[in-house]
């Protein structure tokens, strides 16, 4: 069982700054690589069989990535919620604190 940090506040205030600053990041991600995961072209006569594969491989490895890094936008969203609510670092099942590196 952990204990609460005797400054909450402090504890809640440095991890809200983190988990913007990587809600920041992952956004621009998200909008660099927007295009990665589009329909790849079958065209047979300009591109080669293991090229399309090769392009398609890329594109569902894009779209994973993609799906993968949306869950992680609203992750960080939940966590800036339980922050705002003061409830960031309970157990939503126990209500414990749970601490850092738990």
């Amino acid at each position: 069982m952990n204990q609460e940090p005797a400054d909450y506040e402090a504890f809640c205030e440095r991890f809200r700054v983190l988990l913007e600053r990587e809600a920041g990041e992952t956004v621009a991600l998200l909008s660099e690589t927007q295009g990665d995961s589009a329909p790849v072209e079958l065209d047979q006569q300009s591109t080669g069989r293991l090229t399309r594969m090769d392009a398609i491989r890329s594109q569902a490895m894009a779209t994973e990535t993609r799906w993968r890094r949306e869950m992680r936008c609203q992750q960080i969203d939940a966590a800036l919620k339980r922050i705002e609510e003061g409830e960031y670092g309970y157990c939503a099942d126990c209500g414990e604190f749970i601490g850092e590196g738990a």
